[in-house]
C-alpha cells in the first residue's frame, strides 16, 4: 500500500467516524427532543378503569380509553383477562364506546352499557344482546342475586308513567321552537346540566330483555341528583327488594340528607321504607353483606356539610339499629367492598396525598375500643375500585401516581406480594423518565405542619435555576394526591421547564376531620398563610429562582388564586403570574347563582343577607383596588357550580384596572375543560401565560 493509500484510508475512515458520530449525536438530540413530556402525550395515553372480578375470581373485566383527538372524544372498550395478568382480550368494539361491566352472579355473562342502553354477552364477547330500548337511555346496571333482574337508572318525566310517554315529552322538547327554560325547583341545574323537569328513577329489567319497570315513581330523584355516589342501587340478597336513595326534604338545594329507602319487588314505592330516617347528613353506597344479614352504607354525620368525615355504617334488618365500624378512625372512607364470607369490610381511604386499603370486621368486638378495629392491609399508594377475591386471600384494585396513569394491581390480604397486572402505558412513558413527587413539610398557620408535594422535570439539574409553579387545589375540602390526573396533571407543568409546588393547605382532606373543618369561614385566612409559608420555604432551596413564581388554581384553588390578586404583598417574594380557572371572585353573586345553596351556607355561615360580615371578609373582589399582577382567565360557559360570571367579572376588573389579562372561555365546557382539543387549547394557552411572565 502506498502512502497516498493509506493516507487515503486513514482519511476515509475518519470521516467515517466523524459521520457515525455525527449521526449517533444527532440522534441523541432528537432523542433528548423526545423526552418532553408534552400536552399531546397526555392526551395519546391509554386510560386504564373499573376492574371487576369475576364471582369464580379466575377473571377480572376491565375498561381502556383511547382518545380519538379528530372526533374530540374518549373510545372506550371492555377487555378481560385472568386474574394473573395473562390473556387480555377485548371483548368489544365498534365506533361507540362500551364501559361498567358487571358479571352475572354465575358469572355465565358480563353486563355492559353501549349506545345509552343495557346489553349483556358471554365472557368471552360472544352472544351480545341488547336488554334495554328505553327511550331516556339506561346506565350502571346491577344484577340481582339470582340473575333474574337488572336494575339500572334513568332520567324521566316524573308525570310519566309509560317510556311511550317520555318519548312523546322528549320529542316535543326537541321540536318546539320555543327553547325557554321552565322551572319551579331549586336544584334545577347542576355541574353542566340544566334539567327541566326530569327526574333519575331506578329500573329494573328482566336480565333477559323485557319492558322495564320504573321502581322509584314520583317526583323526586333517586339516587338525589347532587348526593350520588356512583351507583346508589342494590338488590337485597334474596332478590325481593330494591335499596335505593332519595332526598324526603323539600328543598333539596339546601340539603344533603340523602336517605336510604328499601322497596318490595312485588310491590310499589308506596310501601318503600326509610332506614336511616333521622340521619340527616348524606347516606350513600348501600351494600349488603353476602349472607343478607346487614346492610352496609358510607354516611356523613352533620347536615348541610358535603365535606364532613365519611364512615361506613352497619344496619341490622332484623333489629333496625344501625351502629357505625369506623369511630374512631380520622380519615374519609371512599369505597368499600365486603368480603365473601361477609366477615370483613375493605375500603380506601385518604391519608397524607395517598389512598391506602384499610380493613373493618363486619362484627368487630365493641367492647374494645373501636379505634383498634380499623386496620391498614397495604399502604399501596392510590387505590380505588377495590375487589376481593372469593377465598378472601387477594385485592383486585386501580393504582395510579403522578409519574403513571392507572394500572390493575393485585395484592394479598396480608399486604403482601404487591403484583401489576396491566401495564398500559409503561412503554410509552418509559423514555420521558418521569419523577416521583417529593413530599415536603413546612410550618403554616398557628405554628402546625402543612404537607405537600414538590415535583420536579425529568431532565432536573441541580445546578440550574428554576422558575417555580404554585398550582393549588379546588374543593376547598380537597387535596393533592400523589395520584394520575387529566384535567390538571402536574408532569405538564413541571416538564415545560418549572418545579411545581402542591401544597394541601388548611381544608385538604386525608389530615383528619379538624384539619378539613377548619378552612370553613375562614377561606382566605389559615389556608392562605399556609401556602405562603410553603412558598417561602420552597424558594430557600437553591435551585429555585424567586424571582420567577407563578401561582394557578380551578374552583376554589381559582378562589385563592384571585385571592392572591388582592393580597401579593408578602415581603418574601412576589408572584409574577396567576391563572384563575373557574374561580369564586364574588362571593355575595356566587352565593345564589351556585346550584349546591348548602355548600355556600355552609362555608359562609348563612346566606349574605344572613351573614354579610363573612362575605365582605372574604371575597376577592373587595380587594380589587390591588390588583396588579398579570392574569390568565380561563371559564367553561356550561358551568353551574362557579356560574362563568365570576370569571367575566374579574376578567373585566383586570381590563378596567389596566393589568395585563387574557379571557379564554369555552362555550362548551362546564367546571371543567375535558373535550381533548379543548384540553390541548387550554394547556397551550396557560403554558405560554406563563413562559411570558416567568421565563423573560
Amino acid at each position: 500500500m502506498t502512502m497516498f493509500q493509506t493516507i487515503f484510508k486513514q482519511d476515509n475512515f475518519m470521516k467515517r467516524l466523524f459521520l457515525s458520530v455525527a449521526i449517533v449525536f444527532a440522534l441523541a438530540l432528537a432523542a433528548n427532543a423526545q423526552l418532553t413530556f408534552t400536552v399531546n402525550d397526555l392526551i395519546n395515553l391509554k386510560r386504564v378503569a373499573d376492574p371487576q372480578l369475576s364471582p369464580d375470581g379466575r377473571t377480572v373485566a376491565f375498561t381502556i380509553g383511547v382518545v380519538n383527538k379528530e372526533a374530540n372524544r374518549t373510545l372506550t372498550q371492555i377487555f378481560v383477562m385472568s386474574a394473573d395478568g395473562s390473556g387480555q382480550k377485548q371483548l368489544t368494539n365498534g365506533s361507540s364506546s362500551s364501559s361498567g361491566p358487571r358479571w352475572s352472579p354465575d358469572g355465565k355473562r358480563i353486563a355492559y352499557m353501549n349506545g345509552g342502553q343495557i346489553w349483556t354477552m358471554k365472557p368471552d364477547g360472544g352472544d351480545k344482546e341488547k336488554i334495554t330500548n328505553i327511550s331516556t337511555g339506561a346506565g350502571g346496571p346491577v344484577w340481582s342475586p339470582d340473575g333474574q333482574w337488572i336494575a339500572f337508572g334513568s332520567e324521566v318525566y316524573p308525570e310519566c308513567n309509560s317510556d311511550e310517554c317520555n318519548r312523546i315529552e322528549d320529542e316535543k322538547a326537541e321540536k318546539s321552537k320555543v327553547q325557554a327554560k321552565v322551572t319551579d325547583r331549586l336544584l334545577f341545574k347542576h355541574w353542566v346540566e340544566w334539567r327541566n323537569r326530569k327526574r333519575s328513577h331506578v329500573f329494573i329489567v328482566p336480565a333477559k330483555g323485557g319492558p322495564a319497570r320504573d321502581m322509584t315513581k314520583g317526583d323526586f330523584d333517586s339516587p338525589p341528583y347532587a348526593a350520588a355516589s356512583g351507583v346508589d342501587y342494590t338488590f337485597s340478597p334474596d332478590g325481593g327488594s330494591i335499596v335505593y336513595l332519595r332526598n324526603p326534604d323539600r328543598v333539596e338545594a339546601m340539603s344533603t340528607n340523602s336517605d336510604i329507602y328499601i322497596s318490595k319487588i312485588a310491590g310499589s314505592d308506596g310501601g318503600a321504607k326509610n332506614i336511616t330516617a333521622g340521619m340527616n347528613g348524606y347516606d350513600v353506597s348501600p351494600t349488603y353483606t353476602p349472607d343478607g344479614k346487614y346492610l352496609l352504607f358510607r354516611s356523613q354525620k352533620r347536615a348541610t356539610f358535603e365535606a364532613d368525615r365519611w364512615r361506613i355504617m352497619r344496619y341490622d334488618p332484623q333489629t333496625g339499629q344501625i351502629v357505625e365500624l369506623t369511630a374512631g378512625f380520622d380519615q374519609q372512607v371512599d369505597e368499600m367492598t365486603v368480603s365473601a364470607d361477609s366477615k370483613t369490610v375493605y375500603f380506601t381511604a385518604g391519608e397524607r396525598g395517598k389512598a391506602p386499603i384499610f380493613s373493618v370486621p363486619v362484627e368487630p368486638d365493641f367492647r374494645l375500643r373501636i379505634a383498634t378495629h380499623v386496620r391498614k392491609v397495604a399502604d399501596v399508594g392510590f387505590a380505588s375500585g377495590l375487589n376481593v377475591s372469593p377465598d378472601g386471600r387477594t385485592l383486585i384494585f386501580a393504582w395510579s401516581s403522578m409519574s403513571a396513569p392507572n394500572d390493575i394491581m393485585s395484592i394479598g390480604t396480608d399486604g403482601k406480594g404487591l403484583r401489576a397486572l396491566t401495564k398500559a402505558n409503561e412503554d410509552t412513558l418509559r423514555p420521558f423518565g418521569l419523577k416521583r413527587p417529593e413530599e415536603v413539610e413546612w410550618k403554616g398557620a398557628l405554628n402546625q405542619n402543612i404537607h405537600g408535594f414538590l415535583l420536579k422535570p425529568a431532565n432536573f439539574d441541580e445546578t440550574r435555576k428554576y422558575p417555580l409553579i404554585v398550582l393549588i387545589h379546588g374543593g376547598p375540602q380537597g387535596a393533592w394526591n400523589d395520584n394520575w390526573g387529566y384535567r390538571w396533571n402536574p408532569q405538564i407543568f413541571a416538564n415545560q421547564g418549572y418545579v411545581v409546588f402542591m401544597p394541601n393547605p388548611r381544608g385538604s382532606t386525608g389530615y383528619g376531620q379538624k384539619f378539613v373543618d377548619e378552612i370553613s369561614g375562614d377561606w382566605g385566612g389559615k389556608a392562605y398563610v399556609d401556602i405562603q409559608n410553603g412558598v417561602a420555604d420552597i424558594i430557600k432551596r437553591p435551585f429555585i429562582d424567586k424571582n420567577n413564581i407563578g401561582a394557578a388554581g380551578a374552583s376554589y384553588g381559582g378562589y385563592m388564586v384571585d385571592w392572591l390578586l388582592g393580597h401579593n404583598t408578602d415581603p418574601r417574594f412576589k408572584y409574577k403570574a396567576f391563572v384563575s380557572h373557574a374561580g369564586v371572585y364574588n362571593l355575595e353573586s356566587m352565593a345564589t347563582a351556585t346550584e349546591e345553596l348548602w355548600f355556600v351556607n355552609w362555608e359562609f355561615k348563612g346566606m349574605p343577607w344572613e351573614n354579610p360580615v363573612n362575605y365582605n371578609r372574604w371575597s376577592p373582589h373587595k380587594f380589587a383596588k390591588n390588583f396588579a399582577t398579570p392574569t390568565l382567565v380561563t371559564a367553561g360557559e356550561l358551568d353551574y357550580r362557579v356560574p362563568v360570571d365570576q370569571s367575566l367579572q374579574l376578567y373585566t376588573t383586570l381590563q378596567l384596572k389596566n393589568v395585563p389579562s387574557k379571557l379564554v372561555i369555552f362555550p362548551d365546557e362546564g367546571h371543567w375543560i375535558l373535550k381533548p382539543q379543548n384540553s390541548e387549547f387550554w394547556y397551550g394557552h396557560v403554558m405560554d401565560w406563563f413562559k411570558t411572565y416567568l421565563k423573560k
